[in-house]
């Protein structure tokens, strides 16, 4: 695999052990009508960097050339009622207003994602909408939360049976959509499963993701323990899904990240190493055989990937729970990117910018270079 050194940091949200904030993680991007961007993530407080540790929203405000601007405290989860607030996605409603997701976790039982709308530009939120309802842990990761060209909003969602204290790591595939711009919420007809026969597989289908296809079809996408994301495909705007199959995406148990680029090829980010039997692992901290961090390119509809290009490889840190984003000059990225200073790879948060002219070059060098090509 080759490795690039892709454009240039713009930020690097260290842990603050002495301000009681030891993790900073994933998040979204959203652009204001007045040119700046907003980032929006999750700020971790206190004794801990568990995911169930208490986490505050947080907002760094940038101009039009990302020069940071200001930086505050948007929401705080004791306001919600619960020990923990995470996993932002932002979008552009119907009318104009920010739709901002997030998952609050009550307890290690009880995890779902509410929607708060602003009408403002950011100023002040409306009271929030349950989306995700039902008696499961509806894990949802940031920036997953996309709209269709039907109109439809659709969130992709792990479904962890519970028990009175806490949860399966098993999950199940799974899909909740509104057609009324946010205000109301449904789960899809059915849900995504691996066969039965899968005994040894600990994980089920985990931390999902979804992208529509130039034909209409819906790609989902979801992080195993069987060495590789397996997806599955459907028809009708999300309602029923065919069985899941392996993916072309080698992968140790960690998310993988997809959007469509202004020219219209597809743009895959993840962790391509697997952690086979012999690969050295990580032990002083967590890692999770998350490096390198590689991208690579579709230009037939998700047919077939480039060769991966990695561009984060350093062996002690993990790179995980990436944002994408785009602006007129320049791909934003926005990722987990902790070392062994840090305790784990997901207390550090770094935002990456690369020129468009870069992206094009990449493009121009892996055309004709299929990814696992047997395989397919």
């Amino acid at each position: 695999m080759n490795y690039f050194s892709l454009g240039e940091l713009v930020m690097d949200l260290a842990p603050e052990a002495e301000r009681k904030n030891l993790r900073n993680s994933e998040g979204a991007f959203l652009r204001l009508e007045n040119g700046d961007l907003i980032f929006i993530y999750s700020r971790f407080r206190d004794e801990s960097a568990a995911d169930a540790a208490a986490s505050d929203l947080c907002r760094i405000t940038f101009d039009g050339k990302l020069h940071k601007k200001s930086t505050d405290l948007l929401l705080k989860c004791e306001d919600e009622g619960a020990i923990n607030i995470m996993s932002v996605s932002l979008l552009r409603m119907e009318n104009g207003d920010i739709g901002m997701f997030y998952l609050v976790r009550k307890n290690e039982s009880d995890l779902k994602m509410y929607l708060r709308r602003s009408s403002d530009e950011g100023k002040t939120w409306s009271d929030r909408v349950l989306c995700t309802d039902g008696k499961f842990v509806f894990v949802v990761n940031n920036d997953r939360v996309i709209r269709l060209k039907s109109g439809r909003i659709l969130i992709p969602a792990a479904a962890h049976p519970v028990t009175e204290t806490r949860y399966s790591e098993i999950a199940q595939m799974t899909f909740f959509y509104s057609d009324d711009d946010g205000r109301t919420w449904q789960e899809n007809a059915e849900r995504v499963a691996l066969p039965s026969s899968y005994r040894n597989c600990e994980t089920g289908l985990q931390e999902p993701g979804v992208i529509e296809l130039s034909d209409g079809k819906l790609m989902g996408w979801a992080r195993t323990d069987l060495g590789r994301h397996y997806q599955a495909f459907s028809e009708d705007d999300g309602e029923h899904w065919s069985m899941c199959e392996p993916s072309v995406f080698t992968a140790p148990n960690s998310p993988l990240s997809m959007k469509r680029l202004p020219d219209g090829a597809l743009l895959a980010i993840w962790n391509p190493i697997p952690e086979y039997n012999g690969r050295t692992k990580v032990t002083d901290y967590f890692q999770g055989g998350r490096c390198p961090l590689a991208l690579a390119f579709s230009w037939d509809n998700g047919e077939h990937f480039s060769e991966p290009i990695a561009f984060e490889s350093e062996e002690s840190r993990g790179y995980c729970y990436c944002t994408i984003f785009f602006t007129e000059s320049d791909l934003l990225l926005a990722y987990c990117a902790g070392g062994i200073e840090d305790k784990s790879c997901l207390a550090r948060c770094r935002i990456r910018k690369i020129p468009w002219d870069t992206v094009v070059e990449l493009e121009n060098l892996l055309k004709g270079q299929k990814y696992n090509e047997s395989e397919n």
